[in-house]
């Protein structure tokens, strides 16, 4: 099919099948971004022999970058969750800002807890400690859980070494380090707006009637740990990958051929990191702990089934934006959109929102989101490559409704209603989105 008009066309009919085939034929996203691959292909003319090496290339290019760093990252968060490192942040967060700071509280153990696992990891790892604050203060489960559950999905939408942030990152050729500076100046404000002032101004800190038979039912959902890793060490071994991969941004002033430089290029360098980040958590969280090496065998061999769909997925989406580049579509939406009066930020963000509202996946939208923005850095080249992955990042944080499994985690576990899971947690969500929008053009105007 010719002409731009056509081209785009056809990407509209792409999404269209994307979008249908996940929320309405109940298709996987990996079955359904491979359908929308080949209906790019097909339908702008590509050559037979193109479609399938472009495919190729899509899915080697991202996956090559990605495999590794996802799976490493994915042991990290198993050794946190399961060395009870979560929970001791929680705890020494809670003793030291005490009970009446609970939101605050969760929304901080949300965001650092978040950093290496997924949200739904991370939900189910905290509850437990959700409840016993609410249980032993009668604050509403909405009050605790809706700051908790914002911050670890701003943490998932917006910082590498999550994998959707992290591939993005990848495509747009952004550094990321400034990736994880810029998604912590804007994650954090996000996370508190949208987290405890929102729910101190939409809910009730009393917890309902109905809540203490509600938690009386489901107890703490885990037994006590005799023993815990400390607060300090913990934290270090959470942050230890960022602070690597930002030092590395922040010593771009050296002299390029210095040994100093190379060296933190390399340290820095986010396989690199992570690699250094899973062998101190073995030691910090492991073995200082008396595990064995058969006991951290079984940990990271239980940390790599949940890969397989955020791989796939992932996969699929750098086949789907591949063959937006072989097609000519990402020219054609490119041209299309130099006469736009619209802000490429604002059309980042609301690519990746609308794409999330659709098909309820923050990961099928920012990688769909991504392949749309990858044009616009060409014909905007004084934009920046960060910037716009935490246009993407912010986005893809709103939307979440009821085709996602993340607002059925939310609802099940706090034991609300459709509609106070609607009003308080979608709501919170939406609300982050915009701020987190805000926040990245107001930060566009201040870095380069």
């Amino acid at each position: 099919m010719g002409g731009s008009a056509g081209l785009l066309l056809v990407l509209f009919a792409a999404i269209a099948l994307i979008v249908v085939l996940i929320v309405k034929v109940r298709v996987h996203a990996f079955l359904a971004l491979l359908a929308a691959s080949f209906v790019v292909g097909l339908g702008t003319g590509m050559p037979l022999s193109s479609i399938v090496s472009s495919f190729e290339k899509g899915v080697g290019g991202t996956l090559g970058f990605l495999a590794a760093i996802i799976g490493l990252g994915s042991i990290l968060g198993k050794m946190l969750e399961e060395s009870g490192g979560a929970e001791r942040i929680a705890q020494t967060l809670l003793a030291r800002l005490g009970p009446s700071r609970a939101t605050w509280v969760m929304m901080l153990v949300g965001f650092i807890a978040g950093i290496p696992v997924f949200f739904e990891v991370g939900f189910v790892l905290l509850i437990p400690l959700v409840y016993v604050v609410a249980r032993d203060t009668r604050i509403n489960l909405l009050y605790l859980g809706v700051p908790l559950a914002i911050s670890l999905m701003t943490v998932h939408c917006m910082l590498p070494p999550h994998p959707a942030a992290m591939a993005v990152t990848g495509m747009l050729g952004a550094d990321v380090g400034k990736v994880i500076l810029y998604g912590l100046i804007v994650g954090v404000p996000t996370a508190v707006i949208a987290g405890p002032v929102w729910i101190s101004l939409v809910c009730k800190r009393e917890a309902p009637a109905e809540q203490a038979a509600f938690l009386e039912a489901h107890g703490e959902l885990r037994g006590k740990r005799d023993a815990l890793p400390g607060f300090g060490i913990t934290l270090l071994t959470i942050a230890l990958p960022l602070l690597l991969m930002v030092v590395k941004t922040l010593s771009a002033g050296l002299p390029k051929a210095s040994v100093a430089a190379n060296v933190v290029a390399f340290l820095g360098d986010p396989l690199t990191a992570l690699v250094i980040a899973v062998a101190f958590a073995y030691w910090s969280l492991g073995i200082r702990r008396g595990a064995t090496m058969t006991e951290l065998l079984q940990s990271t061999q239980k940390s790599f089934p949940p890969l397989a769909s955020i791989l796939l997925i992932i996969g699929a989406g750098g086949a789907f934006n591949g063959m937006l580049i072989a097609s000519g579509i990402g020219d054609a939406l490119a041209s299309g959109l130099a006469h736009s009066n619209l802000n490429p930020i604002i059309l980042a963000w609301l690519i990746a929102a609308l794409m999330h509202f659709a098909v309820g996946s923050a990961t099928v939208a920012m990688m769909s989101a991504a392949g749309m923005v990858m044009p616009l850095l060409a014909s905007h080249p004084t934009l920046s490559p960060a910037i716009m992955v935490v246009a993407v990042g912010a986005g893809a944080i709103g939307g979440t409704h009821v085709t996602d499994s993340a607002f059925w985690v939310v609802k099940e576990y706090l034991g609300v209603s459709l509609s106070e899971a609607l009003k308080r947690f979608s709501g919170g969500t939406a609300l982050a989105s915009v701020i987190a929008l805000g926040l990245t053009l107001l930060l566009s105007h201040l870095v380069h």
